[in-house]
């Protein structure tokens, strides 16, 4: 047996008289199946996790307070000394500042983090 048997119909030879029988139809409901069950598993696997870590990003930027010390998406660590709508204005050295948009911090570090590095 043949391993492209099992991906690729086999043809079968027909009696030379006789009439070609019709193919049989898949089942309206077969057809649609496969398409709802792979739109559900893409749901399952990666649409609902990236809206969970959506959430999460946003209730983080929502508690963000003056004197958080924040690491951006750039990798640039500092504390929080404003906070506006949608600027944040961040201290990365004695009387430097950056001011970023809230969007860019990645993440909030514990208190102390800074000190000890």
């Amino acid at each position: 047996m043949n391993p492209l048997d099992f991906l690729i119909p086999v043809a079968h030879a027909q009696a030379a008289g006789a009439a070609p029988a019709a193919p049989a139809a898949p089942g309206m409901m077969s057809t649609l199946l496969f398409p709802v069950i792979l739109i559900a598993i893409m749901y399952f696997l990666m649409i609902r996790p990236q809206m969970k870590r959506q959430k999460e990003h946003r209730a983080m930027l929502d508690k963000l307070s003056r004197g958080d010390e924040v690491i951006t998406n750039g990798g640039i660590a500092g504390t929080v000394s404003e906070i506006g709508e949608s600027f944040v204005t961040v201290e990365i050295a004695a009387g430097v500042q950056v001011r970023l948009q809230k969007g860019a911090i990645a993440n909030v570090l514990p208190k102390g983090t800074l000190k000890a590095a």
